[in-house]
């Protein structure tokens, strides 16, 4: 099985096995939101992942 190359460009696989991504609904549409939660969503969050959807897009990790 390959691993989903559109997916694994958008996410990051830490040492531990953890799943990093970005946070969703920053591309546009910022300047209306207030300071803070557009701080917030530069932040990076844990993605919760089962085991069997890591092994369908994340082979190896």
């Amino acid at each position: 099985m390959k691993t989903n190359k559109s997916f694994s460009k958008r996410v990051r696989v830490t040492r531990r096995g953890k799943i990093i991504g970005r946070k969703a609904g920053q591309n546009h549409f910022n300047a209306k939101g207030n300071g803070r939660s557009n701080i917030a969503k530069r932040r990076t969050l844990a993605v919760k992942f089962s085991n069997k959807a890591k092994a369908r897009f994340l082979v190896g990790a």
